[in-house]
């Protein structure tokens, strides 16, 4: 084994071609907004699960383990069948938004277990009913339940119960244009029982939609091609890609049918002869519909294996340049096994405890299984391709966002319930990223900031069912991050980022502050269903919200936009004169978000502003209220020595606004002289605030913090307006209103991202305050510790939610219930809920307890 091999492979340049190939292929393609083609906007319903075998995806494919080329000109995957289902599994099922008694929720168990940067090593596995699945009890019983019932998953149903496949796929590259994969399946039932597994080899569909490109071909590679034969070997030609061939070892029969839409099953009309489900309707009711002349554009080995109970076995399958030589497969995947032990060996910190050891290689791993491409012209797709749109699709959704133009692989939040990007989200996963691939972390934040996705005005795209949604303004922290992670050497990059950050900024003043008073209102933030009502509506009855976190968010941009400034200054003055810009802006939002501040019960809260000036605090405490923690940063006067304009245009403002210079502080802990504290919440208001969000009735769980108080549980929030009465309660678990879809809650439960943002806070405020400044943990305790303290406390409690299962196997949820620590919504969230990675190694290395001010 090389030393070091993946770091090397890392190290090397990306034109030696180990990125091209990867775990790139969704779990679901169905049900996305680039696949609805309708006039009412409702993909669900457009391409729902049934039709997804049958009908040929426009924009991307979906499979079981799936992998492909990163302009996913190939894909492979894996399709079984038990013999009792009436469809192959081709793809995980799930329910749609409508379907679901908490929106959409996909049915089926599996786990990610390892990957590597450069997908040199995968491993993936999946539990399989040996019983028929449950799909129209899975369907009828979530149907039936409402929004204050469980979920009914498959392990309730009891088909576990009669026995289950264990299939497990590993992949392995030998090369960077070549790749093993192993697929072992065991039979965890009472009897002896059969399994039909079919590694499966497809091209996307790129010849149906009026793009001159050539027509890609497979076909048996056999002198004597008779179908029923057993086969070892596909041939494909792609005149984007080339000549290849997938080996199977043992060998099987081979089936072929063409990736296009069965439009006689679906529609009624004549069709192909062989379309995307000839397969499927083949090995499932033995029809003829499967190419006999072994050729078409989708290809499977069908291998038929009966095993006795607890026995196993395993197939091989190599895909590689046509003339490739034979590779031991076994041994290729034992060798890039051997390879990501030791690169995670590398990672890992050596105080690490076991289970420790195993979330953070699994979270990574997440991270990586969530790389896929995404593909989507906004424009070709409003217009409908070469057929006619209905007229509603050219002013309905993302119409102002012709310009977008996808087609690159991203770091995305979920691979079934969220198989596409969302901005802020991509933010947090960078952070995580940085740890593992700082390259790629950095080409994220970097992507969204290009001119075919950003929007001309400044407007970061926020997720494709609304691109004109507000995600929180994160990019700029998220760029810091990285910067750091890297070693603080990529000024470029920085640099990059900022100039089109300077646009996003200006959109955000111009667009969220119509009032031009610094407090800003109407909009989304991400929070979904966190708000007495949809924040990004107008406001029942008339007025204009204003919002404790947009304004809280703002200022942190501020100061996020001021370190990355003060950071390129030391090597290019001309940052200096922006670098003022948001010092001063950041003391007139700071100042602002004083009117938000409720000095009876020491807590922000949204204001409403009425048209004849009158103002109603909603005094219900919530997330929102303590975002104001998170705008908060350390300026050394060593800096400002060095930074003669900057320190002269600061020491002006000083002496001639005070009336603004009074949220930036001159207490220094002793021993600590020559810095300032530039924050929202100062340390009096500090202390007020943390004795809210550190008391067990409010916010503190054993889990990290709730996104809503406690209190509320049994003192609801009550409020009418425009003649309908609101109401916000503290709902820990799965959401019990139908805001944003219904399948988030920021009524109660822990949430990963915001709590990461207040860690990061209290380590600034620490590195201010110094060990003198303690509060109580928990609040009422008595016990007294300093903010370095909870924030170590709060990282424990946070990485403490992710437990892997008897097999040492872990989910990663979306978010958490606020009393038991469950996991809820989707599961394989190993987008910002990989930020669990990022906690394990801070709270293992100096930086946990420290953080330097803006000096160097």
């Amino acid at each position: 084994m090389t030393e070091g091999a993946e770091a090397a492979r890392l190290a090397a340049p990306t034109s030696t071609g180990w990125r091209r190939w990867g775990t790139y292929l969704a779990e679901r393609a169905w049900g996305t907004v680039r696949e609805d083609y309708s006039a009412d906007g409702d993909a669900w319903s457009y391409l729902p699960y049934d039709h997804a075998r049958s009908r040929a995806y426009r924009w991307s494919e979906d499979g079981l383990a799936g992998w492909s080329d990163d302009q996913q000109c190939v894909c492979l995957a894996l399709a079984l069948w038990n013999g009792n289902d009436p469809t192959l599994k081709e793809r995980l099922f799930g329910l749609s938004s409508t379907e679901g008694n908490h929106g959409e929720d996909v049915k089926e168990q599996w786990w990610f277990l390892d990957n590597t940067p450069t997908h040199s090593y995968t491993r993936w596995r999946y539990r399989y009913p040996q019983s028929a699945f449950p799909y129209d009890d899975l369907l009828a019983t979530n149907r039936a339940r409402g929004r204050g019932d469980a979920e009914y998953e498959i392990a309730d149903t009891g088909v576990f119960d009669h026995g289950s496949w264990n299939v497990e796929v590993e992949h392995a590259k030998p090369d960077p244009d070549s790749v093993v994969m192993l697929v072992t399946v065991r039979n965890d039932g009472p009897a002896a029982a059969t399994l039909h597994v079919l590694p499966t080899v497809w091209f996307r569909n790129t010849w149906s939609w009026g793009n001159d490109v050539g027509h890609p071909q497979l076909y048996c590679g056999d002198a004597d091609p008779r179908p029923g034969a057993a086969h070892d070997i596909v041939y494909g030609e792609h005149t984007a890609f080339g000549r290849f061939a997938v080996r199977s070892q043992p060998p099987a029969p081979t089936l072929f049918c063409d990736n296009d839409t069965n439009t006689g099953r679906l529609y009624g009309d004549p069709g192909p002869r062989y379309a995307k489900d000839g397969i499927n309707d083949h090995v499932v009711s033995g029809a003829d519909t499967t190419n006999p002349d072994q050729h078409g554009t989708k290809a499977a080995f069908h291998h038929r294996i009966t095993l006795a109970p607890g026995a196993s076995q395993t197939l091989t399958i190599v895909l590689s340049a046509a003339e490739a030589e034979a590779v031991d497969g076994a041994a290729m995947v034992a060798l890039r096994r051997a390879e990501a032990d030791e690169f995670y060996a590398s990672l890992t910190p050596a105080t690490a405890s076991p289970t420790e050891v195993i979330v953070l290689r699994q979270a990574f791993a997440g991270l990586l299984w969530c790389k896929q491409l995404y593909h989507y012209n906004v424009d070709r797709w409003r217009t409908g391709d070469q057929w006619p749109a209905p007229r509603e699709r050219l002013t309905g959704r993302n119409s102002g966002w012709r310009h977008f133009d996808a087609f690159d692989v991203m770091s995305m939040p979920d691979t079934w319930e969220y198989p596409w990007f969302a901005s802020w989200d991509v933010a947090f996963h960078a952070v995580a990223l940085a740890h593992l691939d700082p390259e790629f972390a950095k080409a994220q934040l970097v992507l969204l900031c290009r001119e075919w996705y950003q929007h001309p005005n400044g407007n970061l795209p926020a997720y494709e069912w609304n691109f004109s949604d507000a995600n929180p303004p994160v990019h700029a922290w998220a760029a810091l991050q990285v910067f750091e992670i890297d070693g603080r050497r990529d000024h470029v990059f920085l640099a990059r980022v900022f100039h089109k950050l300077l646009l996003n900024f200006t959109w955000w003043v111009n667009r969220m502050d119509t009032e031009g008073n610094n407090v800003f209102e109407g909009v989304f933030l991400g929070l979904d269903n966190i708000g007495l009502f949809d924040r990004s509506s107008p406001v029942p009855g008339g007025g204009v919200l204003e919002q404790a976190d947009g304004t809280a968010w703002m200022a942190k941009y501020c100061l996020d936009m001021l370190a990355i400034a003060l950071t390129l200054a030391d090597h290019d003055p001309a940052y200096e004169d922006v670098a003022t810009k948001f010092f001063e802006h950041f003391t007139y939002i700071a100042t602002a978000a004083e009117t938000l501040w409720q000095e009876d019960d020491g807590f922000f809260h949204d204001v409403l502003h009425f048209a004849d000036g009158s103002d109603l605090a909603l005094r219900y405490r919530s997330m929102v209220g303590l975002i104001p923690l998170t705008a908060v940063t350390v300026l050394s006067d060593d800096l400002r020595n060095r930074l003669s304009n900057f320190a002269f245009h600061m020491n002006w403002f000083e002496h001639h606004r005070p009336d603004y210079m009074r949220v930036v502080s001159h207490t220094t802990r002793p021993g600590r002289v020559g810095e300032r504290l530039l924050s929202v919440v100062g340390p009096q208001r500090l202390s007020r605030l943390l004795e809210t969000a550190l008391s067990e009735d409010h916010f503190l769980s054993a889990y990290g913090l709730r996104s809503m108080s406690r209190e509320h549980l049994d003192h609801p929030y009550l409020l009418a307006l425009g003649g309908t009465q609101y109401r916000v309660d503290y709902e820990p678990g799965e959401s019990r209103t139908g805001l944003f879809g219904g399948n988030s809650n920021w009524r109660g439960p822990v949430w990963f991202p915001i709590n990461v943002l207040v860690i990061e806070a209290l380590i600034r405020y620490h590195h201010y305050l110094g060990d003198d400044f303690t509060v109580e943990l928990p609040t009422g305790s008595g016990v007294r510790v300093n903010l370095a303290e909870v924030s170590l406390d709060l990282s424990r409690r946070l990485i403490g939610l992710i437990r892997p299962n008897e097999d040492g196997a872990a989910l990663f949820h979306e978010y958490f219930h606020g009393d038991t620590g469950a996991g809820l919504g989707a599961d394989h969230q190993t987008g910002w809920t990989a930020l669990v990675a990022h906690l394990i190694l801070r709270i293992h290395s100096d930086v946990a307890t420290t953080a330097a001010p803006l000096d160097d």
